[in-house]
């Protein structure tokens, strides 16, 4: 082999691409927008937000978590600031609600 033959470029022919890349606009267009997330502790603050409120079996069975867990939950609510209520009626079970200010939903 003489050096002519050594230091001869390599014959690969140049790499093709599947498809033709997109520019950002396109990309942004055919990407489906994220689906809102519904959180067990969503579930609660909606439950919580009725007029009527909602007892303690409701959240339990709406959530599937024990009774002192969804207390725990409502006790992180009320450090968060949400303006948790409670009350007793006459018969039933304690019902819980997040009041809100005149106009502000």
């Amino acid at each position: 082999m003489t050096i002519s033959e050594k230091s001869r470029p390599s014959r690969k022919r140049m790499r093709r691409m599947a498809r033709e890349p997109q520019s950002p606009e396109v990309q942004a267009e055919a990407r489906p927008s994220p689906a809102p997330r519904s959180t067990k502790a969503q579930i609660v603050v909606d439950l919580l937000l009725r007029p009527e409120g909602s007892s303690l079996d409701q959240l339990v069975t709406a959530t599937g978590w024990q009774p002192h867990t969804t207390r725990a939950v409502l006790t992180g609510l009320r450090k968060k600031g949400h303006p948790l209520t409670s009350w007793k009626p006459e018969t039933g079970p304690r019902v819980y609600r997040i009041t809100t200010p005149e106009g502000s939903l």
